[in-house]
C-alpha cells in the first residue's frame, strides 16, 4: 500500500443515531466533492481496517467523500466476538446502511451528492440488500471480496451498477459471486485480481482494488442534476 495517499484525507469522527443505537464513523469530504461513498466493512473488521482506509484515501484523491462506519455498536461488537452472529445478520446491517444513507441527506456537505456503497466480505451482501431496499437512492456499488449471495432473492431488485472484485486465488468466493451475478438484472461486472487471495495482501493487489473502485464510482456518481450543482430547484436553469 502506498504511504502517501493517507496524508491527503482528513476525516472527522461522526456519530449516527439509529433508534436507541449510536454508530461511530469517520467522515471525509474533499473540496468540490463529486459523490459520496459509504463503507460497509466485513465480518470481524471495523472502520479502522487498513484496507478500507487505503481505498477511502484513493477515492478521496478522486474527489469522492467517504464515510467509514461501524454498523455495530461497541457493545454489539463485544457480543459478536463471542457469538459471531451479528456480523451475519445481513438484514439488520442493510437496514442500518439505509438509515446511515438517510442520515447523510441532512449533512450540509453531502447534500445533493449521489450515493455509492462499498462493501467488503459480508458487507458486500449488506450493501446489495440495502440498495435493493432503496433502488433509487443508491447509484453505484463496489464489493471487495464480498458475499453478494447473502443478499438472497433481493439481488433481482438491485438497480445500481455493481462491480464485484475478487482475488484470483479466492476460488470459493469467485463461485459465489458468479452465482450472484446470474441473478442480477442490472449492470454488473466481475473483476478478478490476478494472484490475489481473499484479503488482497499480495503486492499491488489492493492498489488494483482501489483503482477499480475509483474508476467505477467516478463513472457512476455525480451530483443530482436538478440544478447541476446542489440538488435545489433554481428557476431559469
Amino acid at each position: 500500500m502506498s504511504p502517501t495517499a493517507s496524508a491527503l484525507r482528513t476525516a472527522r469522527p461522526v456519530r449516527v443515531a439509529i433508534g436507541p443505537h449510536v454508530l461511530a464513523g469517520d467522515l471525509a469530504v474533499p473540496e468540490d466533492a463529486r459523490g459520496f461513498v459509504v463503507f460497509a466493512h466485513g465480518s470481524g473488521s471495523s472502520r479502522f481496517s487498513p484496507r478500507n482506509r487505503y481505498v477511502a484515501d484513493t477515492l478521496h484523491e478522486h474527489r469522492l467523500a467517504t464515510l467509514l462506519i461501524d454498523l455495530l455498536t461497541e457493545e454489539e461488537e463485544q457480543r459478536d466476538e463471542r457469538s459471531g452472529r451479528l456480523r451475519f445478520d445481513i438484514r439488520m446491517l442493510a437496514d442500518r446502511l439505509v438509515a446511515v444513507c438517510n442520515w447523510a441527506k441532512h449533512v450540509p456537505e453531502l447534500r445533493g451528492l449521489q450515493v455509492g456503497l462499498f462493501g467488503a466480505s459480508t458487507g458486500g451482501g449488506a450493501a446489495l440488500l440495502a440498495a435493493a431496499q432503496q433502488p433509487h437512492a443508491v447509484h453505484a456499488i463496489v464489493s471487495r471480496g464480498g458475499r453478494p449471495d447473502l443478499a438472497g432473492a433481493a439481488l433481482t431488485r438491485v438497480m445500481a451498477p455493481t462491480l464485484l472484485i475478487v482475488g484470483e486465488r479466492d476460488e470459493q468466493v469467485i463461485e459465489l459471486n458468479q452465482r450472484a451475478m446470474s441473478q442480477m438484472r442490472g449492470e454488473v461486472r466481475l473483476e478478478i485480481v490476478p494472484r490475489a487471495t481473499h484479503l488482497f495482501e499480495e503486492a499491488g493487489a489492493l492498489e488494483q482494488v482501489a483503482a477499480l473502485a475509483s474508476d467505477w464510482f467516478t463513472a457512476h456518481l455525480g451530483r443530482d442534476r436538478q440544478d447541476g450543482r446542489d440538488g435545489r430547484n433554481i428557476p431559469g436553469r
